[in-house]
């Protein structure tokens, strides 16, 4: 019988990476910039950027560059995020300097917040798609912007959202990371029923498609902390999120890290477990050592450091 793994430290009842064996935490906190360089490996590769200028353009111009492929025969598109945002007013700025034509472009949103068992309307302050409208598609000269109808954003009936992946090539899944070491809004699942001595296998794990979770509450704490001014009773305790199912239909997934979603404990740990294969649901973002191309790309000035030091 397998032994019974550590409480979380900051939500009993679920799984975190605050469960892992310290052995594993401890080697990721040793880590350099020198040593996360070469964690690459095959499947796997990680970029640097020096300022916040070079990042968030490179990040916008994945948008474009997948939305480049697109062609009436073999449509083509990118799932993208909210977190970080900064990139998307580029990605309207260069469609519209370039005059690329995005008829047959399609984007795929990751999530969507549920409040009151409904997907909130394209008006809530915090929803993602009225970000990804003003921040970007709304900028966008309507001569040049994709038919509405290739916009697809996760609702409570997942039918339509679901079979938009066969109606193009994701090109690339974009994202960032999560405190709780998220892809998306695919949370480390409750410490509940079967799973309560360890957690939910990898294999199960990548079953799970475009769904309805309850969020962790660390989740919870650092959407208010990032978008809501601390405000945590506004944040919705639920989401739609596009599930592993979709994401290994991606033929690259990046991973964008500019140092102020995760800390610099949790931009090194996914780093490490994937680059040793070592997958565990308790560390959703783990579970991307089994794609086949994944790409995570680093601020260099916001690695920082794990130094214990009193600030």
């Amino acid at each position: 019988m397998p032994t019974r793994r550590a409480e979380s430290k900051v939500a009993p009842g679920w799984w975190d990476y605050t469960t892992l064996d310290k052995k594993i935490l401890d080697a990721a906190a040793k880590l350099t910039e020198k040593d996360l360089f070469k964690l690459s490996r095959k499947g796997f590769s990680i970029r640097f950027y020096e300022t916040p200028q070079e990042f968030y353009n490179a990040e916008a111009l994945e948008y474009v560059e997948a939305w480049q492929q697109a062609t009436a025969s073999r449509p083509a598109g990118i799932c993208g995020p909210i977190g970080p945002v900064e990139q998307l007013p580029l990605v309207a700025q260069i469609v519209n300097s370039l005059k690329i034509n995005l008829k047959h472009a399609h984007f795929w949103g990751m999530d969507e917040w549920v409040a009151r068992g409904k997907t909130v309307g394209k008006t809530f302050p915090l929803g993602f798609y009225k970000a990804d409208w003003d921040f970007c598609f709304g900028r966008i000269d309507p001569k040049l912007r994709m038919p509405l109808a290739n916009l697809h954003f996760p609702d409570i009936d997942t039918r339509e959202y679901v079979a938009s992946w066969k109606k193009a090539r994701c090109v690339v899944m974009q994202g960032g990371q999560g405190e709780v070491k998220h892809w998306a809004f695919n949370d480390p699942p409750r410490r509940e029923g079967k799973y309560v001595k360890q957690p939910m296998p990898a294999s199960e794990y990548r079953k799970l498609g475009t769904r309805m979770l309850d969020l962790h509450p660390m989740t919870i704490i650092q959407n208010a902390r990032t978008s809501g001014g601390g405000r945590v009773q506004d944040v919705p305790h639920q989401a739609m999120t596009v599930g592993p199912l979709e994401t290994w239909k991606a033929e690259c997934v990046s991973i964008w890290h500019p140092g102020v979603h995760d800390n610099a404990l949790g931009i090194r740990l996914t780093a490490y477990m994937i680059s040793k294969k070592i997958v565990d649901t308790s560390v959703p973002m783990s579970l991307l050592a089994e794609h086949p191309n994944v790409r995570f790309s680093y601020l260099r000035p916001g690695i920082g450091n794990c130094a214990i030091e009193i600030h």
